[in-house]
């Protein structure tokens, strides 16, 4: 099967000016992920890493080179056109669940919705996805009777309920216990596997990163690929 380029980075630099000091966050990086491939990228905490996929994602503006999603730079969109585009084809998942605390477990799975098509089969995708993540009787629960691993839950279930091309996830399963990690990464690879749904993780668990066919590892805002 011949895969195509979805995400394309090229020589993207971000820089940070802290007490009169310049930091790299990001340094001259390029990269790229096929359509339908699970991809990690390794490092410590402060090595750029989220940064880097705030770049990819179109939520942080490098001060150089470029982002292609799709065939398409990014960042020559005007700010609505990126929204729109982002909104389309990319859902994220934070190292923090995130939730609206008067929402219930499936009106926040529903969420990204209310500005779309929401209907009974949304609806109905939502309860799927909650069976996905062992929440399926916490439907009606607000997040203040939800754990907090239970949170970080329905966080991810909400990242698929628009279908998205793309997944990019910050420390996916940061707060996880270790059964419920593997659930979490079972649904990743069921999801990338049924909807060819292109994935890239942060991560700075080794076992996590080696699951993934395409691997880099980020020192000081440089990118290695591993593999």
């Amino acid at each position: 099967m011949i895969r195509e380029n979805v995400i394309v980075a090229r020589d993207i630099s971000k820089t940070y000016t802290i007490d009169s000091q310049v930091l790299k966050a990001v340094d001259n990086v390029s990269f790229s992920v096929d359509q339908g491939e699970m991809a990690s990228i390794i490092g410590h905490s402060g090595s750029g890493k989220t940064t880097l996929l705030s770049l990819i994602g179109g939520l942080t503006k490098p001060n150089s080179g470029e982002v292609l999603i799709d065939g398409q730079n990014i960042w020559s969109m005007g700010d609505g056109v990126l929204s729109e585009f982002r909104n389309r084809k990319i859902s994220f998942i934070y190292q923090f669940a995130s939730l609206i605390p008067t929402l219930t477990a499936i009106e926040n799975i529903m969420l990204p919705m209310a500005f779309g098509s929401g209907s009974p089969e949304t609806e109905d995708y939502a309860r799927e996805l909650l069976g996905l993540v062992a929440l399926k009787d916490k439907e009606n629960s607000l997040p203040a009777h939800l754990s907090g691993g239970q949170q970080r839950r329905v966080a991810i279930a909400r990242a698929f309920i628009n279908k998205p091309e793309i997944v990019l996830a910050d420390e996916p399963t940061g707060d996880l216990d270790e059964e419920t990690e593997g659930e979490v990464l079972s649904l990743f690879s069921k999801i990338n596997k049924e909807n060819s749904t292109t994935f890239v993780m942060v991560t700075h668990n080794n076992e996590i990163a080696a699951q993934a066919e395409k691997q880099f590892k980020m020192v000081n805002g440089v990118l290695t690929k591993l593999k």
